[in-house]
């Protein structure tokens, strides 16, 4: 069993975080970085496990195309594997049908190898780069002042 990190490795957050600057609305409800507990018992030597894989939800209404990118991040030198709609790819293996328990059907399943644990150069390049976010002005209000109350008149 791999031991489980406590923080997933820059380049796996760096997957997620990229794909959001440049998809802000995208939806995220299968995201991953981290393992449960539940998939540790399941899958003992996840790569989660070492910080090293990020699952990105396939949402291709608002731009993120798992399919697409399973197919381009195959040219990534910093991936080791990936699984998405019951396949599984390897650049020793090639593509071939995914058995594991989870098809990988509402994301994509990016592993990363070791040494590329701190790359965390673009992701998604083909999409472009990131338009910055607006700047936000925080307006301030200042609280309003307590009324005094007079104090009584000394006799």
């Amino acid at each position: 069993m791999k031991p489980v990190a406590k923080r997933a490795t820059p380049a796996a957050i760096a997957v997620l975080r990229q794909a959001t600057a440049l998809v802000p609305k995208r939806k995220k409800a299968s995201d991953g970085l981290l393992p449960s507990k539940a998939h540790i018992a399941q899958n003992p030597n996840s790569d989660h496990n070492t910080g090293l894989a990020a699952d990105l939800t396939h949402d291709p209404h608002s731009g993120i195309d798992c399919s697409i990118i399973f197919d381009k991040l195959k040219a990534d030198k910093r991936v080791s594997y990936l699984i998405f709609s019951g396949r599984i790819w390897s650049a020793e293996r090639g593509e071939r049908d995914y058995t594991g328990p989870n098809k990988h059907v509402k994301h994509l399943h990016i592993s990363i190898k070791e040494e590329c644990a701190n790359d965390i150069s673009p992701w998604f390049a083909w999409m472009g780069t990131p338009k910055p976010l607006a700047k936000v002005k925080a307006k301030v209000t200042p609280k309003p002042k307590k009324k005094e109350t007079p104090s009584p008149k000394e006799n």
